[in-house]
């Protein structure tokens, strides 16, 4: 009885926002007493966030009370079952999400937060990258080109140095669109530059060799899904683009999303879309005063036609549509609000690289720390850095804010929540004969 309500109170808890965050698991199966008993003691509180104390207390007694005398117990439940109905069957994402809302329960605000950045730490040595994530409690690692400067068998010896934290995956992100954006030395397949002017069943080729590629290197998260469109040669991102129609893009991306599927997280990139202007992120902000109708017809479609085929993560790009919002979009709830109402996207999103904003020049973005608050305060369930920073000031001004009412608590929460689910889900794809 006691794990009986104590499941399905869970399951009943209203997540708000976070609802959306449920990934698409593919394991089946029933919730069982021991499995259970598993999460709350074992996998939670031999987990990488740290619980107090008092919430280990707590777990446990719940996981022993729930599990003590296992021949009564048996009893028990064949008498409930013939009493009320079998147990519930809970679904893999229910099982997912139950299991996120326990860990996140015996996380501190800073745990919470610090969980949020994903940082590139510089060198082909995966023991300072570990320590980098012991230290700081990071969901994971941006790898560069200086990362994995060898053959595919470095790369994922490499990789698998970096699985810290029992329970939940490490994300491990890469930039591996193919073509001039490209970090594995093995990837010789095709890119948007000849994609573009393929049938899109020359993009599904090539992506599925990607994504076998990535997966047998140790890769879970690919920031390699270009869904901003352009005719514009002169545009930086021209060469990048899948397409230079909304409809031609639109049909490339769902077919890269499609062919990532169960090999690796597919990431869309740089919502709202930089393809209304020639301007370069990396070192300006670019702004477009493109009214929202305009932007619903020529940049929406590709964004939606990947979250439709299955897309995990969407990045929000430093990008002023001025129409809409006078700040960049990776700082706007507005383009927030737009992605969850409008585009119905339900998984994770993540900044591009903040450190962007401060190389703008713009003195009001010159800020790296009011940055990473305005980040969060918008709605970003991960914030990126292409650089190893020093965490625990950012983590420290963001946890003020929120004490401070300036960040909601349930913000935190919401992101978290679908952040842990994402690693639980990665996690049960590296451990198949897990029991939950």
């Amino acid at each position: 009885m006691a794990l009986r309500r104590l499941v399905l109170a869970r399951l009943r808890e209203p997540s708000g926002p976070g609802e959306r965050g449920a990934p698409t698991p593919r394991r089946g199966g029933r919730l069982a007493a021991a499995g259970l008993s598993a999460l709350l003691t074992g996998a939670v509180l031999a987990g990488c966030t740290g619980p107090t104390d008092a919430a280990k207390g707590d777990l446990a007694n719940r996981a022993a009370t729930a599990t003590s005398g296992s021949a009564g117990a048996t009893a028990s439940a064949a008498r409930e079952a013939r009493e009320r109905g079998a147990f519930p069957v809970l679904s893999a994402a229910e099982r997912i999400r139950l299991y996120a809302s326990m860990r996140l329960s015996t996380m501190t605000l800073e745990q919470k937060i610090a969980s949020m950045f994903i940082v590139h730490v510089p060198g082909a040595d995966p023991a300072a990258v570990q320590s980098y994530l012991a230290a700081n409690q990071a969901a994971g690692v941006l790898l560069l080109g200086d990362n994995v400067p060898g053959p595919s068998s470095q790369t994922a010896a490499f990789a698998a140095a970096l699985q810290t934290c029992e329970g939940l995956g490490t994300l491990i992100a890469i930039d591996e669109e193919g073509g001039i954006v490209a970090r594995l030395g093995d990837d010789g397949f095709a890119a948007a530059d000849t994609l573009k002017g393929a049938p899109v069943e020359a993009t599904n080729e090539a992506f599925t060799q990607r994504a076998a590629l990535l997966e047998s290197t140790g890769m879970s998260v690919n920031f390699g899904v270009v869904a901003d469109v352009t005719a514009d040669p002169s545009s930086f991102i021209y060469e990048r683009v899948l397409g230079t129609d909304p409809a031609a893009a639109s049909e490339r991306v769902a077919a890269a999303v499609d062919a990532e599927r169960g090999s690796v997280f597919s990431t869309l990139k740089h919502f709202p879309g930089h393809g209304e202007t020639p301007a370069d992120s990396h070192t300006s902000l670019p702004t477009t005063a493109l009214p929202f109708a305009q932007w619903q017809q020529q940049d929406a479609p590709p964004f939606e036609a990947g979250i439709d085929a299955g897309a995990e993560l969407v990045m929000f790009g430093h990008l002023v549509y001025s129409a809409v919002d006078a700040q960049p979009a990776s700082l706007s709830a507005p383009w927030h609000d737009i992605l969850r109402d409008d585009l119905g996207f339900e998984g994770v999103t993540v900044t591009d690289d903040l450190l962007m904003l401060e190389s703008s020049g713009i003195p009001a973005y010159a800020d790296r720390t009011a940055n990473a608050v305005a980040a969060v305060a918008a709605g970003n369930d991960l914030l990126l850095y292409n650089s190893a920073v020093d965490m625990p000031p950012l983590v420290a001004a963001i946890a003020a804010a929120v004490r401070s009412g300036a960040i909601p608590p349930q913000v935190v929460d919401d992101a978290v929540l679908r952040d842990l689910e994402l690693r639980r889900e990665l996690w049960l794809r590296q451990h198949p004969d897990a029991v939950l």
